[in-house]
């Protein structure tokens, strides 16, 4: 083998690598879910990519008889390092994190590609003192390190499958560690927070709140699944902490109570049932099922904190435990209301009634019905902890808006932008629409890309929200194909302007067309930001 030779090794075993990190990558979005993976291969067109059809294209030259076998060697190799340096310029919206997971996959997928490799090299690769790749050895060599790159998404699966037994060990170590911390604090009060949204927000309103009072730890972030609460115990918790605010994340039965049984919550806020990850639930049943899971675990001398505003909550009676109801757009049954909303240009101002004679008039920087609601469920549990009215008001009063959620800002330039970008449901997107309705001045415009995870109902529930924001906004900028058609079809069974309805490909390309179009005036609606595992 002479040096030819080993620099189109490198550079075509280099490029094999760079196909496991993208994998890899998607994978991590996925959850390191095979199932989810496999979903994702198949609807997202991975499988047959244009680069993976390059790569075949690449496999067949490698092969043809038109050019020397050097010469076919030499084009395969630059075809490698031009998808490389494309791989490399290509900017994700949520990069790889270099976990320890992410690294022992890389490493398996790693020896897996790099022992097949070489095998078939040595076994293959020997053409005495001339160079190999003038003979069949060469090109199978070269052809397996090919095959590797088109089929790597496989090798991912394969690695995942694998490490399993791995991963489910030292899971387990860390779980009982995460355990034994919080048995050796008695005196915690345990918090957990469950909903198809609203969950992240009323964590940190909770959060703020109690901290006029008590030493509090929350999970940060979307750190919701068992394994984001077991490190936010084992790396974050400290003896002094009076207070754990656990955010409880689920896409299927069993998700909630996993991490009921971990942590014990005495405390549960459920902040809604609705129709989020039913590709994944299946059913609205097996969702409010899920998400009671947080009531269903606490014991008989906890609390329980319901948002009846939403129907698969209020219809769900609970005996185990003591339990108020609160709601804001509905306050039949409700043992808390939010009265007397006003907005304004500084906020909003409400009042948080109660059947124990509360009268607590509040006012905070936040806007939309939503943030309303999640700031009653917060006061209820502050007022069950003890939180004088005062100490509530100055805390409510203070509370920044969260990112990505409903979070109002005003450019230089006189432009306000809403920024709903951190997910998107069907109760959030239409109360996010709602509140840019309530603006007067200049063009109304929203830019989303639609809302995704929704099961059989993804396609309706698209139109619907098309159809609202056809009755409601000025300009619609619709982002991606994923939800195209159904948005599109839902603005268009409206009087909307047709000119005022853009169609772009990404995110970019919306921005490009917002710098010609914004006026002093205007205000923005970003509406969820998919994935880059969405297209």
């Amino acid at each position: 083998m002479n040096a030819f030779s080993i620099v189109i090794y490198i550079i075509c075993g280099l490029y094999m690598l760079l196909n496991f990190r993208h994998d890899i990558h998607m994978l991590q979005q996925n959850s390191y879910r095979i199932d989810r993976y496999w979903k994702w291969l198949n609807r997202s067109g991975d499988i047959s990519s244009t680069s993976r059809l390059v790569n075949v294209g690449a496999l067949f030259l490698l092969f043809s008889t038109l050019l020397s076998p050097a010469i076919n060697a030499i084009i395969v190799a630059a075809i490698c390092c031009g998808q490389a340096v494309l791989m490399l310029r290509k900017k994700f919206k949520k990069p790889l994190v270099f976990t320890p997971r992410v690294k022992r996959i890389y490493s398996v997928c790693g020896f897996i590609g790099i022992a097949t490799s070489l095998a078939v090299i040595l076994t293959l690769g020997r053409g005495g003192s001339d160079a190999f790749l003038y003979y069949s050895g060469g090109q199978v060599s070269l052809g397996t390190i090919l095959l590797i790159c088109i089929f790597s998404w496989a090798i991912a699966i394969v690695a995942v499958w694998i490490l399993k037994p791995v991963e489910a060990s030292i899971n387990a170590k860390y779980r009982n560690e995460a355990i034994s911390i919080l048995k050796s604090m008695p005196a915690l009060k345990i918090i957990g927070i469950t909903g198809s949204y609203g969950k992240t927000s009323t964590k940190h309103y909770l959060h703020r709140i109690l901290s006029e009072r008590y030493d509090v730890l929350m999970t940060p972030g979307s750190y919701n699944t068992p394994m984001g609460v077991i490190r936010t115990v084992r790396e974050m918790m400290k003896p002094y902490n009076e207070v754990f605010i656990c955010e409880m994340g689920a896409k299927q039965l069993g998700d909630i109570k996993e991490i009921c049984d971990m942590v014990n919550p005495k405390i549960g806020i459920v902040t809604a049932v609705g129709p989020m990850h039913l590709e994944s639930f299946k059913s609205i049943e097996n969702v409010q099922k899920t998400k009671f899971e947080l009531i269903d675990a606490l014991p008989p001398d906890g609390f329980g904190v319901i948002n009846n505003d939403f129907e698969w909550c209020a219809n769900r009676p609970v005996e185990n435990v003591k339990t108020v109801r609160y709601g804001v757009s509905d306050p039949k049954g409700c043992d808390y209301v939010a009265t007397e909303v006003n907005y304004s240009p500084d906020g909003t101002s409400f009042t948080v009634k109660g059947n124990d004679g509360t009268n607590l008039e509040l006012h905070t920087r936040l806007v939309g019905e939503c943030n309303i609601s999640n700031l009653v469920a917060a006061v209820i549990v502050a007022l069950h902890l003890g939180l004088t009215a005062e100490e509530i008001r100055r805390a409510v009063d203070s509370i920044d808006q969260v990112e990505h959620r409903l979070n109002v800002k005003r450019t230089p330039g006189g432009v306000t932008i809403i920024d709903d970008a951190f997910n998107s449901n069907p109760s959030g997107s239409r109360m996010a629409v709602d509140v840019l309705s309530q603006f007067k001045t200049g063009k109304r415009i929203i830019v989303t890309p639609g809302m995704i995870e929704l099961g059989n109902e993804q396609e309706k529930l698209n139109r619907e929200l098309g159809k609202h924001i056809g009755e409601n906004l000025d300009v619609a900028v619709i982002v991606g194909v994923y939800n195209r058609n159904a948005l599109v079809d839902g603005i268009r069974s409206t009087d909307f302007d047709e000119k005022n309805l853009h169609i772009v490909d990404s995110f970019a390309d919306s921005q490009t067309l917002l710098a010609k179009m914004l006026a002093p005036g205007d205000t923005v609606l970003y509406e969820n930001d998919l994935p880059d595992s969405f297209k």
